[in-house]
């Protein structure tokens, strides 16, 4: 995994996506995040961490433009203006989170085994809530109810 922290933007795939989102035509920008929160949402074995790496990043900018929403201020996010995205992305970049957290995630294996994976953790916690805040934080169900 080459992260060297753990916010959205901070690991390689994530970089890249940015990087591919300033070169991409400006009416092409959205349908890049949404097309990238989709394979995270669609993969349906395992779903690589480069693919979980790039829809964690696209879920931070869904989530920048929410209320509550953290501006994106690293240096490895996107440098070109982003057009106001559809409201029908913030579900989406919700499941596409719960994706990336799941059991059959790769990225989710790597940061398990790190010892900043509490900090990750929450870092997603909180993007999931800013995207979805009706819902609240995500629990497991009580066992044998």
């Amino acid at each position: 995994m080459g992260a060297w922290d753990v916010g959205p933007f901070e690991n390689d795939m994530a970089a890249d996506f940015a990087h591919t989102l300033d070169e991409t035509a400006p009416d092409k920008r959205e349908s890049l995040v949404r097309s990238t929160l989709g394979r995270a949402v669609q993969a349906r074995d395992y779903l690589e961490s480069s693919e979980g790496e790039k829809a964690v990043a696209a879920a931070a900018l869904v989530a920048a433009q929410c209320p509550g929403g953290e501006a994106i201020s690293t240096g490895y996010g996107p440098k070109q203006a982003l057009p106001a995205f559809a409201g029908d992305l913030r579900p989406l970049a919700v499941e596409a989170l719960d994706r990336v957290v799941a059991e059959d995630s790769e990225l989710a294996e790597l940061w398990d085994e790190a010892h900043s994976s509490p900090k990750w953790q929450q870092g997603i916690g909180r993007l999931r809530a800013v995207l979805a805040p009706e819902s609240g934080p995500r629990e497991e169900a009580p066992s044998g109810v």
